[in-house]
């Protein structure tokens, strides 16, 4: 077996959903298995995954054991020669296992691989590399210097802002949403260490593999989409406390006493800043924001076939979304049917139309071209997702927030 995947889900069955398609295609020419362990959810995710997905291996688990147990509860079962640990809110190309697993392959000094990551507007996630947690840079972080100064060399560390997101480079940490690991590696070292609940364990788990004496890699030449489906809110307070906590774990482990406890005292006050910060703000915003208009229908333009264009238009009625349906793009390089233009049109299309809003149905055409044009027409457009044979559809505005998604009636 050349590869398993471990997929953790918590109440984001529809990402999963998705999430397992654009695997499966991206599987095709790899030997793999699958794991899913769900951390029990309560979005009837079971029954919903029931029958479905015969080649995927699901684990139920009866509490909610935190990630990092249930990854390793799927981990104890693998016997893939590598280990991808893969969130459920994520899109692959379809190319991007065969591209990982060919670079890693002849790299004996290579121990975990991350790769390029976009939110759902197409933006980089700057997560996608990142240093260690220092004492400086995890006050940047904290306090906001680093968003301030995001390609500064001293601020900006904490994201390694210095690093072109666009070559490949040797770094720190690995996002846990997407981490290849030689499964040789993780035999030594272990999997991630379950006193990490949530958040920290793949600051932990990089930094072992690299006391093992192996490098962890940023990899650019595969883009991969992340669309943050959880519900915490990543520029809240409550996200700054768990992440602290994760972070003050780290150092207990790794660091001295004496530099865990001014660790500690240093992030308590970068805590106290966020939290100033965040109280200024809510007050200008009250005090001279704008008054927000009513709901404003989105102009949205289906990419897909015929008959998926039908279905989509169907379940956006269902469903009472405020959108209005500009017309269908044809996903090949010809206008065919009732469709209004071709996707090499597409970019002229939304300027003419004034279209904020796109849907891919993903049977038509390639993830990766999806992926590419989101990149290049990011800008004022929301993206969403749907392949064939599944009952939803995907997205994320913004990069802090949680994801968006249509659900589809079984029956529909």
């Amino acid at each position: 077996m050349q590869l398993s995947i471990i997929i953790v889900n918590f109440n984001v069955k529809y990402f999963l959903e998705q999430c397992l398609c654009s695997v499966s295609m991206a599987c095709r020419n790899i030997e793999a298995e699958v794991f899913v362990v769900d951390n029990n959810s309560s979005d009837g995710s079971k029954d919903f995954f029931a029958g479905r997905f015969d080649a995927v291996k699901f684990i139920w688990s009866q509490e909610n054991v935190g990630f990092s147990k249930a990854n390793n509860l799927a981990l104890a079962e693998a016997i893939g020669q590598y280990i991808l640990f893969l969130n459920p809110d994520t899109i692959l190309p379809e190319d991007c296992l065969e591209k990982t697993l060919a670079f890693f392959e002849d790299k004996k000094d290579m121990g975990a691989m991350g790769i390029r990551m976009i939110d759902g507007s197409g933006n980089f996630l700057k997560e996608s590399k990142r240093a260690f947690p220092s004492l400086f840079t995890s006050f940047c972080k904290l306090s906001g210097l680093t968003s301030l100064f995001p390609s500064s060399r001293i601020f900006g560390r904490y994201y390694l802002g210095e690093l072109d997101e666009n070559k490949n480079h040797r770094v720190d940490v690995l996002a846990g949403a997407f981490m290849l690991i030689r499964k040789s590696i993780l035999d030594k070292i272990g999997g991630f260490d379950e006193r990490f609940f949530l958040y920290g364990e793949d600051v932990d788990l990089s930094y072992r593999i690299q006391q093992a004496g192996f490098q962890n890699v940023y990899f650019s030449e595969s883009t991969m989409i992340h669309f943050k489906g959880e519900s915490t809110n990543r520029g809240s307070l409550k996200y700054v406390r768990l992440f602290y906590g994760a972070m003050s774990l780290f150092v207990k482990k790794h660091y001295s006493s004496g530099l865990a406890r001014f660790y500690n005292l240093l992030i308590r006050v970068a805590i106290w800043i966020k939290a100033l910060f965040s109280a200024i703000a809510h007050m200008l915003k009250r005090m001279f924001g704008k008054v927000k208009p009513g709901t404003v229908e989105a102009r949205c333009l289906i990419i897909a076939g015929e008959t998926e264009f039908d279905f989509i238009r169907s379940v956006l009625q269902e469903n009472n979304r405020q959108q209005e349906i500009i017309g269908r793009i044809n996903p090949g390089s010809a206008v065919t049917g009732d469709a209004m233009g071709s996707l090499q049109q597409l970019s002229g299309l939304v300027v003419k139309e004034n279209a904020t809003e796109i849907i891919f149905c993903t049977d038509d055409f390639s993830t990766k071209e999806a992926i590419s044009i989101i990149q290049q027409l990011k800008e004022e457009i929301f993206f969403r997702f749907h392949f064939a044979g599944t009952f939803s559809i995907v997205g994320s505005k913004y990069e802090k927030s949680a994801g968006d998604f249509i659900a589809i009636s079984r029956t529909t």
